[in-house]
């Protein structure tokens, strides 16, 4: 159980990273932006984050469980590369207010979680269908993000 916790602490240190700056910016400059009639609710985004990092926790931590850290380091790698981009994402969007560059990177992001899911399912299936919703909020995530670089473009 050990190992499901440093997992824990991982996925949601990296939504606190995010959060740094995600929090400041959603009540000062995020309300001032043009942003599309589907878009979900403020409030929402927490609850969903919440479960989608409880669920990343648990997929990394059926990759490491069976065979340790040495024999799941390409998967796991690939888990904290997607990991790290997602906190960059937070930054470039809300900390450096670059909807157009944070639309870029997540289209990086959008592929290392595509890679991270193939490594994964040749693990664990279960490890593996815990990121697809993730990678569907992402998506989704990306066509909001490029929407409101569009709609606020100077």
């Amino acid at each position: 159980m050990l190992g499901l916790l440093i997992a824990f602490i991982i996925c949601f240190s990296a939504a606190a990273l995010g959060g740094i700056v995600t929090g400041p910016a959603i009540e000062d400059w995020y309300p001032t932006l043009v942003k599309p009639a589907w878009q979900p609710p403020n409030w929402l985004f927490g609850p969903v984050w919440t479960v989608l990092y409880a669920m990343m926790a648990v997929a990394a931590w059926l990759i490491w469980k069976p065979t340790g850290l040495k024999a799941a380091a390409v998967p796991l790698t690939l888990f904290a590369i997607q990991l790290a981009l997602n906190v960059a994402w937070s930054w470039i969007f809300f900390g450096f207010r670059r909807p157009d560059l944070a639309f870029l990177e997540i289209l990086v992001l959008w592929l290392a979680i595509v890679a991270t899911i193939f490594a994964f399912f040749g693990r664990s299936q279960l490890a593996g269908w815990l990121l697809v919703p993730y990678l569907a909020w992402v998506t989704f995530a990306a066509v909001l993000n490029f929407t409101i670089w569009r709609l606020n473009a100077a």
